[in-house]
């Protein structure tokens, strides 16, 4: 039935991949399915056989899709199905559509449609290495022309030795978390998270990856040379070159006037009338060319800012190759959140808001790898007036979820445990102005408002861009570029770090890839100014994280009790933690383990619950004296709830230190009273003393018992350790 069928296999990372074409989609332009281990994924690309109207850019979708069936799970949604894709699924679809991009013709308008669907998942087998080898195969075979294939691994760094695709239990020991994409020749695409790995050996690990690249790109073009159909023609959309010299020679000299600027603002004030100038010029010579009018003007543009760069080593703002936009940091710019802190580099603004949540406000996941929740969230917002524009707001996109990404990538590393700062954590990144690298200045934004908060980060994070310009062998590198320079040039290479090292990389490419040397020389550009961000601007703002927490932030304790003593934290039907946190206005998340975590914006409730936490779990001790609430009356005694759920006896002779003929003359119910466990009987149950207690904490006698208007006299009462005993004398 499947005269076609075939499959090709080869190991990587000492497992098998395996391809097969031939089988399934067989309608879409290219298709296989690619399985890794148990890993498997049907990759396709289908391109439109006509080009699409009215577009000035090549209309390319990628679309990395889960399904929950992968993992044998039922999807939690009200409707059971997958919704719109998860954050992770968008972040692999931008990890393989940054190396595929820049080998399509980029005059081509034909729509051309990428899936890669996840069918099954072996934890040991990531699925977005699998998918991007997938993609790469559909392609490569497919009638789509393309300057592929590309092959893309993932290199772990564990005892100073490295490791393709490293499995499910490397992947926890790794110091590094790196997918290089390569073509036969080059690295096409680097996105890298380190646990502050130095430049050389984060360029050793890339060259280690791309060699291995080297053999899978040889294993692709295998496929392509047996199975792989003829690449059709398309047509052009590039302008005459008659059309784009008449429009260059008619507004360079004003291009490169209006340029000329180290202000935003007035370079497109400049250039709105040369705008309107050629096509004033023009629309009537080249009539139902408007688009190609505009992709003259930007070329024009473009050949003024590279020869500037290449030729003359002039910067469009008039700044040295290697030198920084004017940087200034802040902290505390808003009054009722938890920190704020705003990183500004020339007309880059960021403005970072820090809120801390107990632990269960943690992010719930639902998807096809092991992670179910995450404590760390990290949301990037790119409004339209950052760069001038009147856009409604519709939510992040693609891009918005992948910069926020990256800045919680750059910041995990520095986080510090649950174990020792016991909160959940939101950051949000609000892009002020943009114009260059927001993504970066949203990680040294991020990094001053932890500091302010509170938070105990491990060291300070900075993060900035290099550029890149090349024509054949020629390159130059940029360190800080602005939008113009990103937006004509071939390469955005992102870095993130400490003092010690990386901590994250992204690299955006709009060549076909980069050599050892362009990749070495980015990388100490970025270390050295990386490095000038924290030592002149960060640190000087704020040295170190603030000792304590805002004041409208929660409190927070943590206990961890025996594991058979849950049960009886939380109650029969959860009554018990309910009504502790009822009483103490605060809030209770239990773990498995017993940990338990009390959340309260007063730092007297949370100690208030602990010790009632402890007092149910611990079981009290004769000698402990705690704080409890009259619950009953009696004729011999009065009964005193210490905790929820454990209730003592105070028999009448041992309510007061004086001799007490009636118990309502001394307590009454729902008065709050010491009392000290002076006896458990066999049955569990407790004896209590008011007398005893507060002879000890107060230092009562039946002599100063009472004053001389019959009253007992006020005296300070003393705190209690969270262990419920009252402090040492000294």
């Amino acid at each position: 039935m499947f005269e076609d069928y075939k499959t090709f296999e080869t190991t990587i990372g000492g497992r098998p991949f395996v391809v097969e074409v031939g089988k399934m989609a067989q309608l879409a332009g290219g298709s296989c399915l690619a399985r890794y281990g148990e890993t498997e994924v049907l990759c396709t690309a289908t391109m439109a056989p006509k080009p699409r109207e009215g577009v000035d850019y090549f209309p390319l979708s990628v679309d990395f899709e889960e399904k929950l069936y992968s993992v044998g799970k039922i999807p939690g949604s009200f409707q059971r199905r997958e919704g719109r894709a998860s954050e992770k699924a968008i972040l692999a679809s931008r990890v393989i559509d940054r190396p595929i991009r820049p080998l399509f013709p980029k005059d081509m308008r034909n729509d051309v449609s990428v899936v890669a669907t996840v069918m099954s998942v072996d934890p040991d087998c990531a699925p977005e290495i699998t998918a991007m080898l997938g993609v790469s195969v559909a392609v490569s075979i497919s009638e789509i022309p393309w300057n592929g294939p590309v092959s893309g691994v993932s290199v772990g760094l564990i005892d100073g030795e490295f490791i393709i695709n490293p499995n499910a239990e490397e992947r926890e020991l790794s110091e590094m978390a790196v997918t290089v994409a390569s073509t036969a020749d080059l690295v096409a695409m680097i996105e890298a998270a380190a646990n502050e790995v130095d430049e050389d050996t984060m360029l050793k690990g890339i060259l280690f990856g791309h060699e291995e690249n080297k053999k899978l790109v040889a294993f692709i073009d295998e496929i392509r040379s047996a199975v792989g159909k003829e690449k059709v023609d398309f047509p052009s959309n590039d302008p005459e070159p008659a059309m784009y010299e008449a429009i260059e020679t008619f507004c360079i000299d004003d291009i490169r006037l209006a340029l000329d600027t180290d202000d935003k603002r007035i370079r497109d004030e400049r250039l709105q009338p040369i705008y309107e100038a050629v096509h004033a010029e023009f629309d009537e010579k080249y009539p139902d060319m408007e688009f190609k009018i505009d992709e003259c003007l930007y070329l024009v543009q473009k050949q003024v800012v590279r020869r500037w760069l290449l030729d003359e080593g002039k910067r469009v703002d008039g700044r040295g190759i290697d030198e920084i936009r004017p940087l200034n940091a802040e902290v505390d710019l808003l009054s009722r959140v938890h920190g704020s802190g705003m990183f500004t580099r020339g007309q880059t603004q960021v403005l970072t808001v820090t809120t801390l949540g107990s632990v269960s406000d943690s992010q719930k996941l639902d998807g096809i790898d092991e992670e179910e929740n995450k404590r760390y969230m990290h949301h990037y917002n790119f409004p339209s007036y950052s760069v001038g524009e009147t856009k409604p707001s519709r939510g992040p996109g693609r891009r918005e979820i992948g910069h926020g990404a990256l800045a919680e990538k750059a910041l995990l590393p520095v986080i510090p445990s649950v174990e020792d700062f016991p909160y959940s954590l939101r950051l949000v990144s609000e892009v002020l102005s943009s114009n260059g690298s927001t993504s970066q200045g949203a990680v040294c934004a991020s990094t001053l408002s932890l500091m302010a908060a509170g938070v105990p980060i491990k060291a300070p994070v900075a993060g900035i861009s290099c550029g890149l310009i090349t024509e054949g062998d020629r390159f130059m590198t940029m360190v800080d570029i602005q939008g113009l320079e990103d937006f004509f040039g071939d390469m955005d290479f992102k870095v993130a770090g400490t003092h010690n090292g990386i901590t994250a990389i992204q690299m955006d490419l709009k060549i076909d890839g980069l050599t050892e040397a362009i990749i070495k020389e980015a990388l100490e550009k970025t270390r050295k100014a990386r490095l000038t961000i924290l030592d002149d601007v960060m640190l000087k703002c704020i040295p170190a994280p603030r000792e304590e927490l805002s004041k409208y932030a929660p409190k927070m304790l943590t206990v961890k009790i025996p594991v058979d003593k849950i049960s009886d934290v939380i109650g029969k039907q959860g009554k018990v933690i309910q009504k502790i946190c009822a009483e103490c206005n605060c809030k209770i998340d239990v773990e498995e383990d017993g940990t338990i975590f009390i959340s309260s914006l007063d730092m007297d409730d949370a100690e208030r619950a602990l010790l009632m936490i402890n007092t149910i779990a611990m079981d009290p001790e004769v000698g402990s004296i705690y704080k409890g609430i009259v619950t009953r009356l009696m004729d011999f005694g009065a009964f005193v709830e210490i905790a929820p759920g454990k209730e003592g006896l105070v028999h009448i002779s041992h309510l007061d230190v004086k001799r007490t003929e009636k118990v309502e003359d001394v307590v009454q119910v729902g008065d709050e009273v010491i009392v000290k466990v002076r006896e458990i009987d066999e049955q569990g149950r407790l004896n209590l003393s008011r007398r005893d207690a507060l002879i000890e904490v107060e230092g009562l006698t039946p002599e100063n018992n009472v004053s001389d208007t019959g009253r007992r006299p006020q005296k300070p009462r003393r705190d209690f350790n969270r262990d419920g005993r009252p402090p040492r004398k000294n």
